[in-house]
């Protein structure tokens, strides 16, 4: 009786491994088990630093309002949310710092009403 080792499909599982870690340097795109755990620790990080930018961002959005508020002549950012809350506007950061690059008009008409 002959031992089957795998063959076709081993090889199909192989290639798709090898496949996802093209560009990765050394024995991680072309050794099968060291590109398994580069695609682990690949995923993992992936998954990790989708949640990071959402961090990031959110500071970037805080200091894009601040530079339009400080050129606006209004004192800082944490008066200007304060001002917003109790005015009981509802606009998160993400739109604000948009409304402050593209349209600064209306960002200064929101300015007045807050002030």
């Amino acid at each position: 009786m002959a031992r089957t080792k795998g063959g076709p499909k081993q090889l199909k599982r192989r290639k798709n491994i090898l496949k996802q870690t093209k560009g990765y340097r050394h024995g991680r795109s072309t050794k099968k088990k060291q590109a398994l755990e580069a695609i682990k620790h690949a995923g993992q990080h992936a998954f990790r630093d989708r949640r990071a930018k959402k961090r990031t961002m959110r500071g970037l959005h805080i200091v894009r309002v601040n530079a339009a508020l400080r050129e606006n002549g209004f004192k800082n950012y944490s008066t200007f949310i304060d001002a917003l809350k109790k005015k009981n506007i509802m606009l998160d950061r993400k739109v604000l710092s948009e409304m402050a690059m593209t349209h600064p008009e209306s960002f200064k008409r929101l300015l007045a009403k807050v002030a």
